[in-house]
């Protein structure tokens, strides 16, 4: 069993910055990939960021240069800094990570998720 546990939501206002962080703790062969996806009522899901095993990333172009993903492979855990934060940004994170539970078995594993709300 796998769970990934977030933290780091909260309301800022418009131009400040917050962290999110997502640990995972379980039955842990090795991590895939990590990512961040947000949701706001009505919309789909997007991908924020992502981070692969070789540290390459990935981000959606309305964060590029804004937010940073990073990975601390010693703790499962995956950051995402995100600074000069717009309204636009407000919405429920959710992270995810893609892991082997074994040397055959892989899943995709989702956090709780937690709101970022930007004031204007």
């Amino acid at each position: 069993q796998v769970q990934l546990v977030e933290s780091g939501g909260g309301l800022v206002q418009a131009g400040g910055s917050l962290r999110l962080s997502c640990a995972a703790s379980g039955t842990i062969f090795t991590i895939i990939s990590m990512g961040w996806y947000r949701q706001t009522p009505g919309k789909e899901r997007e991908l924020v960021a992502s981070i692969n095993s070789g540290h390459s990333t990935n981000y959606a172009d309305s964060v590029k240069g804004r937010f940073t993903i990073s990975r601390d492979n010693a703790k499962n855990t995956v950051y995402l800094q995100m600074n000069n934060l717009k309204p636009e940004d407000t919405a429920e994170y959710s992270c995810n990570e893609r892991l082997y539970t074994d040397h055959r078995t892989w899943d995709d594993y989702w956090g709780q998720g937690t709101q970022v709300t930007v004031s204007s």
